[in-house]
């Protein structure tokens, strides 16, 4: 091989060019502050077909402005979520602070897999999970977890310890012969089906507690399930806890389903289920475990100021669970992957323990601290530990406090607004979390009326079926003229958790994971509805 041919390569991507790789960074971040003086993006054309039909590789080598050149278009065609009228989901822009440890750990690009790929990688990771361990937790003693590549990912730990725990060594010898059972309710989230699935527990023996209208599992519904499953020989693996649901932010009373499962379990004589938490949007709530109510630094409303009260108690329940799921990447507003699963209790890893004989490839792992011999994945990388330590640090504790209590007045002021309109009704009242599900109904209707008749089984199915019609058509005649400058963009709910007489709710949405949405924001989205 001629030399220059490979020297050329070295020395544009392998050597750090400071100056054009810092050029190319400055120009994207002069995109990036382009787009957060815009609204919301409307969604760009998006020629899947011509992507595939043009896959497009140089043939000779090039440099660092090609590399840029080849992802610009699409850099700019995706929405950063900056826009403070983005409302849609659980989702919301990355801070950046943790944009400054996303970058630290793409310049080193560790695996996290063991020592040896990451060295002080692997124990940011374990700094990272004992803090947020200590945050949902409260202080525990001996806690360990991984960081994973989402929440789907990070209930699947929770379920495969649930089965190795109630089914020893399915690991190796599978569920041949063996009657399981997971129980969910019937807010969680999709993903439980999805877990339930992969790991062979299969989804007709997932079953979903019905919830109460503030999206909570009904528990005397969980205990009665129970009994029924033992009754008929089954084993329960789990029973997966919410801690906000992805629509109507419902939280699960943990500390009471705990007490269930463990007098339950014992009573048929069987093992007791994994108690997991799907803590995935909800986590962060635990900031405000130590807001001083009496003191109230930050001047919070008595409306937040109860709902913080009332928190409070459900945040300190997940002390009783025995492995949670947090996504940092929603309201710790980090960069995506930052999905961690925990456990209450570092002993309960040993369940997803292999022996180094089973990967040679790892001959010098360490079980004290190398993730490779428990973890699902084997390439893992640090982007969640980076983006936890900076942003907590960063942003700090009552940083954190000052954001979700901001997310909380929000939802509360637009609950309180809507409220005076006869025509609308906030669906999760009782629900405590910045996500706000409501109906509205065309001007004469009585919204509230309308809910009670049909909570009761007062309504036929052709008269909610109308009244859902209307509810949908308004949401949709109001994105149509909508204007994307001043107008919040809204998303719509096909079952909102709550299914009373096993009717599935619909109704708007409208969630506070941005900072700066505000006050005015909330006046607009009011004045948009009355003028529809």
């Amino acid at each position: 091989m001629k030399k220059e041919l490979l020297t050329n390569i070295i020395d544009n991507f392998f050597n750090c060019n400071r100056s054009e790789i810092l050029q190319i960074i400055n120009e994207l971040i002069n995109t990036l502050k382009a787009e957060e003086n815009l609204s919301c993006f409307e969604i760009m054309s998006r020629n899947y077909d011509t992507a595939q039909s043009n896959p497009e590789i140089h043939y000779i080598p090039g440099n660092l402005k090609d590399a840029r050149d080849a992802i610009f278009p699409y850099f700019w065609g995706t929405d950063g979520w900056y826009s403070k009228l983005h409302m849609e989901n659980v989702k919301g822009p990355a801070n950046y602070a943790s944009l400054i440890g996303a970058i630290a750990c793409l310049l080193k690009n560790p695996n996290l897999c063991v020592d040896t790929y990451s060295q002080r990688s692997n124990e940011l990771e374990l700094k990272a999970i004992t803090s947020l361990a200590n945050l949902v937790f409260y202080h525990t003693k001996n806690p360990w977890g991984i960081f994973t590549m989402g929440g789907t990912i990070s209930n699947l730990y929770g379920g495969k310890i649930g089965i190795e725990k109630t089914h020893p060594n399915a690991m190796k010898r599978g569920l041949r012969d063996v009657k399981l059972a997971g129980i969910v309710s019937e807010a969680a989230h999709y993903s439980n089906e999805t877990l339930a699935g992969w790991l062979g527990l299969g989804t007709d023996n997932l079953y979903s507690i019905p919830t109460d209208e503030s999206c909570s599992m009904d528990l005397q519904l969980l205990r009665e399930k129970m009994e029924e499953i033992y009754n008929g020989k089954t084993t329960i693996a789990f029973v997966i806890a919410t801690f906000g649901s992805t629509d109507a932010f419902g939280i699960d009373d943990i500390k009471s389903i705990r007490q269930i499962i463990n007098e339950v379990s014992a009573k048929y004589n069987m093992p007791v289920p994994q108690l997991h938490v799907d803590a995935a949007a909800g986590w962060s709530l635990c900031f405000l475990n130590e807001y001083d109510l009496e003191k109230n630094e930050f001047g919070l409303s008595s409306e937040v100021l109860s709902v913080v009260e009332r928190l409070r108690y459900y945040s300190m329940g997940i002390q009783e669970a025995d492995s949670v799921t947090i996504d940092f990447h929603k309201m710790g507003w980090g960069h995506y992957p930052a999905s961690a699963f925990i456990v209450n209790n570092r002993e309960d890893l040993k369940y997803l323990f292999r022996s180094k004989e089973e990967l040679p490839y790892f001959s010098e792992a360490d079980y004290r601290h190398d993730p490779a011999l428990f973890t699902l994945e084997t390439s893992r990388p640090a982007i969640g530990p980076f983006s936890v330590m900076a942003s907590l640090n960063g942003i700090g504790l009552k940083g954190y406090q000052i954001l979700v209590a901001h997310s909380l007045e929000m939802a509360a002021l637009l609950r309180k607004k809507l409220n005076n309109l006869e025509y609308c009704k906030v669906i999760n009242q009782n629900c405590l979390g910045p996500s706000v599900v409501w109906w509205v109904l065309p001007k004469g209707r009585d919204a509230s009326v309308i809910y009670e008749k049909l909570v009761a089984g007062e309504l036929s199915e052709k008269e909610y079926t109308r009244y859902f019609s209307e509810i949908h058509r308004l949401f949709e005649k109001r994105k149509n003229v909508l204007n994307p400058e001043i107008d919040a963009s809204l998303s719509f709910t096909t079952a909102m958790g709550y299914n009373p007489h096993g009717i599935a709710i619909p109704a708007w949405k409208g969630v506070f994971f941005n900072p700066k949405t505000d006050e005015s924001v909330v006046r607009q989205i009011i004045k948009s509805i009355e003028e529809l």
